[in-house]
């Protein structure tokens, strides 16, 4: 079994994070020789307000 994580803003439609899940199983299976049925996918999804780069929130950075 694999175990993809995957960290992203949250705030995306279900539809793309359903075509996406799609999409980086197709592709661990094909790299990896995997089942399809074998992977995992967990979506962790963070706030801007939890997110940094380069040192400033990105919660924040909109309003520089």
């Amino acid at each position: 079994m694999m175990v993809i994580r995957l960290t992203l803003l949250e705030g995306r439609a279900p539809e793309r994070k359903r075509a996406l899940a799609r999409r980086l199983t197709e592709a661990a299976a094909r790299c990896f020789g995997e089942p399809a049925g074998e992977i995992r996918l967990v979506m962790v999804e963070v706030a801007p307000g939890d997110w940094a780069a380069g040192g400033v929130l990105l919660s924040e950075r909109d309003r520089r």
